[in-house]
């Protein structure tokens, strides 16, 4: 007779038998799904000796297709959506077309036709109100007691409305990978009203008044940007654009800036580390009061040639470097502005048609140097000039550029300083021009179109309908103007030197404090155009303070109201005769931008 104990082991030995099979039956269970039917534990158990059964194959899977999920993994409402870019709708997220920061069509947040085809629209209002005094000739027929025989009333209002118009298709579907094809255009149409105290400032005809009222549209953008192939995992690339397109030839458009007819090979490498741009421009006449493309005029004959490579990194981590080679080649013809007014040649020295072939190697650094913020620009120029405006010969063109912009951050504050030299023309006759102009400048330096000199065009008074300095330029380059006139290199030059603060007092607001010191480096050119005596080199000060306001945090509102003026430094008060109680002239900006 067995004994108790010894059933007792063989119950024990049993239920370990029964929970070793379970634990089995478990683990076939995880190891071997079954895609058509519930696994169970009958089905899954194994016999000693014999393998176990091998699992059904998968279903097969159709790409173009859509294929339900598993019902055992997801809950049964669960509905496939193949149209991903409209996924957010069913979270509640609706489009608006007014509001560019929800989804909307019009702003490239989803495919406006297909898969991959893109419609991005951009309307801009830019309102300017300006009223300012400059040096003024007086009129013929001048009725004003208070003009003399040279210089006339200086005070003066100008009010400018911009409207532009953007559209472009653009084919591509992923943020990483470049666009395949984009297609843009923009349209800009402006109208602006002046008025001034002396007859023949604004018009040449002296019947037309005081006053000028003019509007116009402009075809700013009309390209065709094509991806000609990706060379790395990376997306490094090369593209091609084509047709009326904005560029830049540094980071803060010293040389030439401006929205040209052209065609560009640009792409980059390394992990965009390296970008190169390979272009050629075929300059387009400008309006005369507005400043924008007119294609109604035939193109000039005025080409711009130039290859640029920038590198990140280089010399020292978080500066990006640039070398930059540009070939103008000038053959213009004779031209007479909207107003009336000579603008090719310029009514200066004598006055001919001129030609002209210039090369301007370059180097540009724009990033930080450990805590020091810093963009710099070098430049010099060399070529000949056909029929230089005071010799009336060929001569030489050797002249040189430099600026440099080191700024520091503390906290809310950064404080800036701003240095400039352009190489002068000591010799007007010596058969070598010597004084540095640019192409097409728009700096942004200094305090850009906040300070008195760069925002005003000063008219050289008695020396021909020029400008000593150019709107919207720095460079006092004795042209008729930026837009329709040709480079001069038969100038005085400039030295610039300057402090100044930016100040975020709130996230929403900005104010800005600009002080610049300037002066001529060589006064030859003036003397000799003016047939006055010794002319001191001082300029004198501009002082210019901005507030910039966005009122929503983004760049779709934007506020901006700015004050300059410049005090008259002896040479300035020698070519314009200022008083003491007139020795300085101001400049007040008030400029609404609204953005969609």
């Amino acid at each position: 007779m067995r004994s108790p104990r010894s059933r007792l082991h063989r119950r024990r030995a049993a239920a370990a038998l029964l929970a070793l099979g379970a634990c089995a039956a478990c683990d076939a269970l995880a190891q071997e799904p079954n895609y058509n039917e519930p696994a169970t534990i009958e089905s899954l158990r194994q016999r000693p000796g014999r393998e176990p059964p091998r699992p059904p194959a998968p279903p097969p899977v159709d790409p173009s297709r859509v294929t339900p999920p598993p019902t055992s993994a997801f809950p049964e409402d669960f509905v496939p959506v193949p149209d991903r870019w409209r996924l957010v709708e069913g979270l509640g997220v609706n489009e608006r077309w007014w509001d560019p920061y929800n989804q909307s069509t019009l702003k490239g947040d989803r495919p406006i036709f297909g898969n991959d085809w893109f419609l991005n629209l951009t309307a801009i209002s830019d309102s300017v109100y300006e009223p300012r005094s400059t040096p003024v000739p007086v009129g013929i027929q001048s009725g004003d007691p208070g003009s003399n025989d040279v210089f006339g009333g200086t005070d003066q209002t100008f009010f400018s409305q911009t409207l532009i118009g953007s559209a472009a298709l653009i084919k591509g579907n992923t943020a990483f990978k470049p666009q395949d094809l984009e297609f843009r255009l923009t349209l800009a149409y402006n109208f602006n009203y002046a008025e001034a105290e002396e007859q023949r400032f604004l018009e040449a005809d002296p019947a037309d008044g005081t006053s000028r009222t003019d509007g116009f549209l402009g075809l700013q953008e009309a390209f065709v940007d094509y991806h000609i192939r990706n060379v790395s995992e990376r997306y490094d690339f090369d593209s091609v654009r084509a047709g009326v397109q904005p560029f830049s030839s540094d980071f803060r458009g010293f040389l030439f800036q401006d929205n040209q007819l052209g065609i560009r090979l640009f792409g980059n490498r390394d992990n965009n580390r390296w970008q190169y741009n390979v272009a050629w421009f075929r300059r387009i006449e400008k309006d005369t009061n507005s400043g924008l493309n007119d294609i109604t005029e035939q193109p000039r004959d005025d080409d711009v040639f130039l290859i640029n490579v920038y590198r990140q990194d280089l010399p020292v981590l978080g500066l990006t470097s640039q070398a930059t080679i540009l070939y103008n080649r000038n053959r213009d013809d004779a031209k007479i502005d909207e107003n009336g007014f000579p603008a090719r040649p310029a009514e200066l020295g004598f006055a001919k048609e001129r030609e002209y072939d210039v090369v301007y190697p370059g180097l540009n650094f724009d990033g930080r140097i450990g805590w020091l913020n810093l963009t710099a620009s070098a430049y010099y120029a060399f070529g000949t000039n056909k029929d230089s405006p005071l010799s009336d010969r060929e001569t030489d063109i050797r002249a040189y550029f430099f600026a440099a912009e080191p700024s520091v951050d503390f906290d809310w504050i950064r404080l800036r300083l701003s240095a400039l030299y352009a190489s002068g023309d000591d010799d007007p006759y010596d058969g070598t021009d010597e004084g540095f102009d640019a192409i097409f400048e728009n700096p942004q330096f200094a305090g850009a179109d906040t300070s008195y000199w760069i925002r005003q065009q000063v008219p050289f008074i008695g020396g021909g309908f020029v400008g000593l300095s150019g709107r919207n330029a720095v460079l006092p380059a004795l042209r008729s103007s930026k837009e329709l006139g040709q480079s001069n290199f038969t100038n005085p030059g400039l030295t610039l030197l300057g402090a100044g603060a930016d100040f975020d007092i709130l996230p929403e607001l900005r104010l800005s404090l600009n002080a610049n010191y300037l002066r001529f480096n060589d006064t030859a050119v003036l003397e000799a155009l003016r047939q006055q005596g010794s002319i001191d080199k001082e300029i004198g000060w501009d002082l210019s303070a901005a507030a910039i306001w966005r009122p929503f945090l983004n760049q779709n509102v934007v506020l901006r109201l700015s004050g300059a003026a410049l005090l008259a430094g002896d040479g300035f008060k020698e070519l314009y005769g200022a008083k003491d109680t007139d020795d300085w002239f101001y400049s007040v900006l008030a400029n609404i931008v609204l953005t969609y």
